[in-house]
């Protein structure tokens, strides 16, 4: 029983060895998972003896170190044996004891280097100077006075077998440059001389074992048996066959190890095809010109792994045909790469495979894909398939649903796609997204609106294609851009009938987020007056620090975003979210900021392409750069005027205090100061007496602009034609009820006619009444409840108390003065005489709810 599990661990160990030597050549991502599963630290061309400590834990490093050493030592003595029989083999009985004697202690040698000796500094010294000694003479082989290779190994071998002791230690560095010298270019100088017991260097002594397979065919040629002229050309044959085999050994464990740990593959590559034609030159100059032209030319063979690519080239070519006859999916195992993952010249065929495959089978194919990216060299292939996949699937949309299913189906490709689709890809999913969103909505005229925005990405991306330089893109994507074009068409004059033949009042009102011009259009009213003053102030003579404030909600984003409408060409308004800047903690990160969106900005706003900052020298002095970038700016649109308007500025005071520096300010002010053709504007809830003291420093001439309420007939415009062609469903002292209970408030104007259109839809009624506003008050007050809460919280403990005793009609004490004028500026309070009362009857109700709660 014992015998029989000691054969089959035998065995077992037999087969595991044969797979590592497979995997070194063909599967090396494959090598390197498994090694990382046997230690996370364990390389490729690692001494396993060199981590003894954790034998004890890990049986399986234990296994693959010994695994290792027999191999070494096995591997070595063969290849030594060999490349001296070729030499030796008509030699005497003498010659050939002291053959066996250089064998046994080179056995003993290479055992007690792999496994005992660690620090082999020493070795290496004298391995250089070997290499020296014996490699000169070898180029120099035909200079009189100096000895032949030949006959120095003849030396050193008879010396070793008369001195075995000696050679015990002595043949380390021997048997080390035996092997550097016949393998030098396939691999093993890069394991054995630094004693490192890889497998690279295993596959390297096996690769130079058959490369000295035509040596010996030479050498045991009977000569007295050839006809005179048949000797020459057998050993020109044999000759031409020996530096084939050394040339493509050469190439394909170069090759090998290249793609093992390389993290420079391109480089690394060309290095070493320089390699093989550098070691084709150094023979050609000891035994011919042809003999080095044949190691180079078969050496770059194999690091490109011709050898193998041409049965791969057949094999797929056959897959392919066989999948014109169906089932593409059961021939995705039988892929070259599954079988070798070292494929230097690219294979036709296997991307439309794989997009053939996945309409039969998805997952099978997304399987492929994975297995590309992350256990071969073949990420072109992957990404190759995974454009096609994502053509395909485009082209197939024939209606809104199908465009729909975009977003989810193809949400699978990683970010960023694939190169070819980085630019399309993107905006195909958002226009898929955009479209979902408008379905989702219950209104028809909502959803016709909502298609308006997925239409236009639509037609920018036709316009982008159509000056791209590459026909092919252009063609494929661009027939897709028209079919999607005529299908959201189609369906939003199908909405705009439907939503013009239904009962129910469309919602047109937005509550909450700042107005778009794309989406919101007109819904947007007033403010001409501040428009007309921006635009002056910008383009005076001398333009100040221009201070766009008000309360919460009031509409001063909305405000910015439609200025491009609003102000003449002359003035290119740049809008800056700080929100998003606030997330920066250093100023390299802040500076890389403002360029992005200054360029975003430009681009929004005027359709003007601006270049970026030198990304090098924004790194190293960003707001240096900055400066200097401005004024690049200044020259590219000369006679222009850009308007940087800051919104929510008071986000710049976290990053002061982040950073500790105050150098955003100073660029600031410097801009301010120096560039001309640029014009601040800060906009946020806080005037200048609210701010951190060292803000007065830097805000010099500035001039406020105040955003309010809207004018009452701006209100009233809001509420009865918030669009073109809006149904008429409010009495006229319906109109008078909201204007009274909102102020004209923009927001709370649109809030509450919201709750009063979704009233009348659900009673299925087509007018609003005055009775109808009482009763939707509370409603609009619990949906707007969040911007009720944060204007609550936003008030300090005095001013609470203040409101607090107003509402229960206590008397104020005359210290809450100053409370009072905060509160006035707030526009929470008004004074009427000598009282004071709330200016938005809406916020009198929240409030008084949160006081009779408490």
């Amino acid at each position: 029983m014992s015998q029989k599990l000691l054969a089959v661990n035998f065995l077992d160990n037999v087969n595991e060895t044969i797979r590592i030597l497979y995997w070194v050549y063909w599967k090396p991502f494959t090598l390197k998972k498994w090694l990382t599963a046997i230690h996370p630290n364990l390389k490729s061309f690692d001494n396993p003896f060199l981590k003894q400590n954790y034998f004890a834990n890990n049986p399986r490093l234990r296994h693959y170190a010994w695994q290792i050493w027999w191999l070494n030592i096995i591997s070595m003595q063969v290849l030594l044996v060999v490349l001296l029989f070729q030499l030796y083999v008509n030699g005497d009985f003498f010659r050939n004891i002291n053959l066996i004697l250089f064998w046994i202690s080179s056995w003993v040698g290479i055992g007690f280097i792999s496994r005992f000796v660690h620090n082999l500094q020493r070795y290496k010294l004298s391995l250089a100077l070997f290499f020296i000694v014996l490699i000169v003479p070898r180029i120099l082989f035909s200079v009189k006075g100096i000895p032949s290779l030949r006959e120095f190994l003849d030396f050193i071998i008879n010396f070793i077998s008369l001195s075995p002791i000696f050679g015990i230690s002595l043949v380390i560095v021997i048997a080390e440059v035996a092997v550097v010298i016949w393998g030098i270019g396939l691999g093993v100088f890069l394991s054995v001389c630094s004693s490192q017991m890889s497998s690279i260097g295993l596959v390297g002594a096996v690769t130079s074992i058959t490369s000295s397979i035509a040596f010996i065919t030479s050498s045991l040629i009977d000569v007295e048996t050839l006809k005179p002229g048949e000797f020459y050309i057998f050993s020109t044959t044999s000759k031409s066959l020996t530096f084939a085999f050394i040339g493509a050994a050469l190439g394909m464990t170069l090759t090998g190890f290249y793609f093992l740990e390389s993290k420079k593959k391109s480089f690394i590559l060309v290095t070493f095809i320089f390699l093989g034609i550098t070691f084709g030159i150094l023979f050609s100059t000891a035994e011919s010109w042809i003999g080095g032209l044949i190691i180079s030319t078969t050496s770059i063979l194999g690091i490109l792994r011709v050898y193998c690519w041409f049965p791969e080239f057949l094999w797929m070519l056959l897959l392919f045909l066989i999948s014109r006859y169906g089932k593409a999916v059961s021939l995705l195992n039988y892929l070259p790469p599954r079988f070798d993952e070292l494929i230097i010249l690219p294979l036709p065929f296997m991307a439309e495979l794989i997009v053939e495959a996945y309409h039969e089978n998805p997952a099978a194919a997304r399987n492929i894909i994975d297995y590309l990216v992350s256990s071969t060299n073949q990420q072109n292939v992957a990404a190759q398939a995974v454009t096609g996949i994502a053509i395909d699937f485009l082209n197939h949309c024939q209606t809104t649903g199908d465009i729909i299913a975009v977003s989810e189906q193809l949400a699978w490709i990683p970010s960023p796609p694939p190169r070819e689709m980085s630019t399309v890809l993107p905006k195909f999913l958002a226009i898929s997204q955009d479209v979902r969103a408008s379905q989702e909505t219950t209104s028809a005229y909502r959803q016709c609106e909502l298609l308006d925005s997925p239409i236009r990405m639509l037609q920018e991306l036709g316009d982008f294609l159509a000056y791209s330089q590459n026909a092919h893109f252009a063609t494929s994507f661009g027939s897709i851009v028209q079919r999607w074009l005529k299908i959201l068409q189609t369906a939003q004059q199908t909405l705009a009938e439907q939503a013009k033949r239904s009962a129910e009042i469309p919602q047109v009102y937005i509550a909450g987020a700042s107005l778009n011009p794309d989406d919101s259009k007109t819904r947007f009213k007033g403010r001409q007056d501040i428009f007309r003053e921006i635009e002056t102030l910008a383009l005076s003579t001398q333009p100040p620090i221009l201070l766009l404030h008000g309360g919460r909600r009031t509409g001063k984003t909305s405000t910015l975003k439609y200025l491009p409408r609003k102000v003449g060409s002359e003035l290119i308004p740049l809008l800056i979210d700080l929100q998003g800047a606030a997330t920066a903690t250093t100023l390299k990160g802040l500076a890389n900021y403002l360029a992005e969106e200054i360029v975003k900005a430009a681009k929004k706003s005027r359709n003007f392409d601006l270049p970026y900052p030198n990304s090098q020298q924004l790194n190293q002095e960003p707001f240096l750069t900055l400066q200097t970038w401005l004024e690049k700016l200044e020259r590219i649109a000369p006679g222009k005027r850009f308007l940087l308007c800051l919104d929510e500025f008071e986000r710049l005071s976290e990053v002061i205090a982040t950073t500790n520096s105050r150098v955003p300010l100073n660029f600031l002010r410097h801009v301010l100061q120096h560039r001309r053709q640029w014009i601040l504007l800060f906009s946020g809830s806080h005037t200048l007496d609210e701010l951190e003291p060292y803000w007065s420093d830097y805000l010099i001439n500035t001039r406020s602009l105040r955003v309010s309420y809207l004018q009452k007939p701006e209100a009233e415009e809001l509420i009865v034609q918030p669009i073109a062609d809006f149904p008429k469903i409010y009495e006229s002292l319906t109109v008078s009820q909201i204007i009274q209970a909102t102020r004209c408030q923009p927001y709370l104007v649109q809030l509450l006619c919201t709750v009063i259109v979704d009233h009348l839809n659900r009673e299925k009624r087509r007018l609003a009444t005055p009775d109808d506003v009482q009763t939707c008050i509370p409603i609009a007050i619990e949906t707007g409840g969040m911007y009720f809460r944060e204007l609550w919280t936003s008030l300090s403990e005095p001013e609470q108390d203040f409101l607090e005793s107003l509402i229960t009609e206590e008397t104020p004490h005359p210290q809450n003065k100053s409370t009072v004028r905060r509160l006035i500026r707030k526009e929470i309070l008004e004074k009427t005489g000598d009282c004071y009362q709330f200016q938005v009857p809406l916020v009198e109700t929240f409030i008084t709810q949160v006081v009779t709660e408490e």
